[in-house]
């Protein structure tokens, strides 16, 4: 009986072994895979859910280069309290004509442990006809018009919407397929669409919760041009040159207590490839990071860089000037230019009536130093002032310049002159040769106004020339232009004549 006993005791055994060697395989299956994704877990931060987001109440600084191109560089700093893993950030407060190409973003604090792993640039903003379009096929409440007898009530009702095509809705409500509902209220905002544009990355931190970051990229639709008002003295010998800086910004940001500088120069982005965008962005970026008068000026490779060495803030959809330069009792210099028929050889004159030619008026100072300037001219429209016998400042003309380096002449063409009056005859031609000709010519000169004045004429000619006979003293400007001073009294006349030699 205890032989049976002990039997039956090892068999029960035995069965219970086999029983559960396939449940302790499935223990060490289950540890292991346990273990592995414990590492994984370790290895593999855990995605965030709830995207983070910043707006430009988070700034600790902000700079922005604008390029006399339509271009601006943006400089976006902030203090962001992130969160660790990878998680989404919405970085709000952007300018609407961003260049997403352009996008640089990083951390001040800990760059190693913070990085970029996916960017969008989120443009399709809030609208009604957009929120409409997006609850297709959703229900929301509606109001509906209800006529009984004479008189007409609106009522809220449960909808379904069914389309959305060009402005027109059709709804489903209750058992009837309506098109006179209006939507009243919607449950929620959809996830895809944004009140203002926005920048929305998916960012990996390992390194500390609080960081200072920097966003940079280029947008379009913000300009600079120079503005500059000459004002001339009563004796036209010196002036005052007063410089201002016209900002415009549209493009759909404001950008407040900002470091503002100015690039004037060509600035070459002509390479359409996304490298090359790059590499584009990453030049710009070198130009505008300067030393930070109201503009300290400096040179910067082949371009001026405008410091403004205060802060300042720029609205969106605003025009703003900032002063650039003063200079007083600037020596400058009033004279009268004549410039020939750009033909010379074909007289396009009537029968024998002399053509009209314009006397222009020009005043030219010198950008140096000793003239109380010295500093490098942006391209920009210079507006010309003088004052009337009572002192009050009339407007004589304006003119545009290019940029202008230091030490070099301005020419500012301001109109014609009124008293002075030319008049230019052809008085022969003739042919000497086959391909040799002379032709000679007259300009009279007349002046009305009550002093003397000196007239610069300058006259082109073509082929291998020379001048034969003339009646005041001829330059040779260059190889197409002859040159003449002559010089009128005043209430008198004056007559150049001169011949030329031309052999094509």
């Amino acid at each position: 009986m205890r032989s049976r006993s002990a039997q039956f005791a090892g068999t029960a055994a035995l069965a219970a072994i086999l029983l559960l060697l396939p449940l302790a395989g499935k223990l060490k299956d289950a540890r292991a895979a346990g273990t592995s994704d414990e590492r994984q877990a370790k290895a593999e931060p855990a995605a965030a859910t709830e995207p983070g987001t910043t707006t430009e109440k988070d700034q600790t600084d902000l700079s922005v280069t604008v390029y006399n191109s339509n271009l601006a560089l943006v400089r976006d700093v902030r203090q962001l309290h992130l969160q660790s893993g990878v998680f989404p950030l919405h970085f709000e407060d952007v300018a609407a004509s961003i260049m997403p190409a352009t996008v640089h973003f990083r951390s001040l604090t800990d760059p190693a442990k913070l990085g970029v792993i996916e960017q969008n640039y989120e443009y399709d903003l809030l609208d009604p006809q957009k929120l409409l379009q997006k609850y297709v096929g959703r229900e929301m409440t509606v109001m509906r018009t209800n006529i009984s007898g004479d008189a007409m009530k609106w009522n809220l009702e449960k909808g379904l919407l069914l389309a959305d095509n060009n402005g027109g809705t059709v709804w489903k409500i209750g058992d009837e397929i309506v098109t006179n509902a209006q939507p009243y209220s919607f449950p929620d905002l959809p996830g895809n669409l944004y009140s203002r544009p926005t920048l929305v990355w998916t960012l990996e931190n390992r390194g500390a919760g609080a960081q200072r970051v920097e966003a940079s990229y280029l947008t379009n639709n913000m300009n600079w041009s120079a503005d500059y008002v000459l004002t001339v003295g009563r004796d036209e010998k010196s002036a005052d040159l007063d410089g201002w800086v016209t900002l415009v910004n549209n493009s759909g940001a404001a950008y407040t207590n900002t470091k503002l500088q100015l690039v004037a120069g060509e600035v070459h982005l002509a390479e359409p490839e996304p490298a090359m965008k790059s590499r584009i962005y990453s030049q710009l970026e070198a130009v505008a990071a300067g030393s930070a008068s109201q503009f300290q000026q400096e040179g910067l490779s082949e371009y001026h860089l405008y410091t403004l060495e205060r802060r300042t803030s720029i609205q969106n959809n605003e025009s703003k000037q900032i002063s650039l330069l003063t200079g007083t009792n600037i020596p400058v210099e009033k004279y009268l230019s004549v410039e020939g028929q750009q033909y010379f050889y074909r007289n396009p004159q009537g029968i024998g009536n002399a053509i009209p030619q314009p006397v222009k008026v020009y005043y030219r100072f010198k950008n140096d130093e000793k003239s109380g300037l010295g500093m490098p001219l942006p391209a920009g429209t210079v507006r010309v002032y003088q004052a009337d016998s009572r002192g009050a400042t009339q407007f004589a003309g304006e003119n545009k310049i290019d940029h202008t380096p230091k030490d070099e002449t301005l020419r500012i063409y301001v109109g014609n002159a009124f008293d002075v009056v030319c008049e230019r005859k052809q008085m022969d031609y003739k042919k000497l040769a086959g391909n040799l000709y002379e032709m000679e010519y007259q300009i009279a000169l007349r002046n009305h106004k009550d002093g003397p004045v000196t007239v610069e004429v300058r006259e082109p000619v073509g082929g291998d020339w020379e001048v034969v006979d003339s009646n005041y003293k001829w330059t040779k400007l260059d190889a197409t232009t002859i040159g003449f001073s002559i010089p009128v009294e005043k209430d008198g006349a004056a007559t150049l004549d001169y011949r030329v030699r031309v052999k094509w």
